[in-house]
This record gives structure tokens, C-alpha cells and sequence, in this order.
């Protein structure tokens, strides 16, 4: 799940669209079903968006939550970050002065379901089934 927090003014409708696709694209492309992948845009007022106690008339802040699958190691972290500066940077690089950042959160699967069903251990038949199907059903 990627949580986009952002002033008024970064992203178009269009720009909203086209990232979340590329955004699913990416996850979809290392064999993830898309529907795994959500992401949320939220408007805040510059008077709402603080960055070290002062309000911050153009900002992004993006929280990003991996389930299904984790890095293993500093190198595929590192590999991941610049990822997804290069897939942000296009939409952000156009906004002067622009205070941006994110980070990602590795959360224990255990603690997750979707409509009400544990999703199946990565790359198995179940999950190749979910990602053909691009929707959750018992297995």
C-alpha cells in the first residue's frame, strides 16, 4: 500500500492514474496480483503539511507498506529505494522548492487479509491462481 500525503497542486488526475498503473505494473512484473496493490492520494493544505515544526508550502510524504513480500538484504533495500525514487522523481522534479520524501514498512503477513482470507505463501500455484484471476478466492 502506498500513501501519497501531498500538497495541493503535485499531481493531477491523470498524473494520480498513470502513477498508481506504473506503480501496479512494477509489482505485477516481479509476479504479484495487482489488486495487492493499493494506493492512496491524500490532499493536505500547505497549512496542514508540517516539516520540522514550520508549514511546508509544497510537500509529498509517501508511507509505503510491503506485506507480501520482503528484501532480504541491505543491497535489494537499496535496489528498492532508488526504484522508487526513479518512478516519483518525474512527477516531483517539476515542483521548485519541493520538500519530498518516503519510506517503507515491512509488515509481518501474519497480521494481514484480504476479504477475509489469509493470502496464499508467495509464488505458490494459489497465488499464480490470484494473480491470473487479479481478485481473492479461497484456496
Amino acid at each position: 500500500m502506498w500513501t501519497i500525503h501531498h500538497t495541493s497542486g503535485i499531481f493531477a488526475d491523470d498524473d494520480k492514474r498513470l502513477l498508481a498503473a506504473r506503480i501496479a505494473d512494477h509489482y505485477e512484473q516481479v509476479g504479484l496480483p495487482r489488486f495487492y496493490v493499493v494506493t492512496l492520494f491524500h490532499e493536505t493544505r500547505p497549512e496542514d503539511f508540517y516539516v520540522g515544526g514550520e508549514p511546508t508550502p509544497v510537500g509529498v510524504r509517501i508511507a509505503i507498506d510491503h506485506i507480501a513480500r520482503r528484501n532480504p538484504d541491505q543491497e535489494t533495500r537499496r535496489r528498492t529505494a532508488q526504484w522508487i525514487k526513479g518512478m516519483l522523481q518525474p512527477y516531483l522534479e517539476q515542483h521548485a522548492s519541493l520538500h519530498w520524501e518516503f519510506h517503507v514498512d515491512e509488515t509481518s503477513e501474519d497480521l494481514w487479509m484480504i476479504n477475509g482470507i489469509v493470502p496464499p505463501p508467495g509464488g505458490s500455484d494459489a497465488e499464480k491462481n490470484w494473480a491470473k484471476q487479479n481478485s481473492a478466492s479461497p484456496y
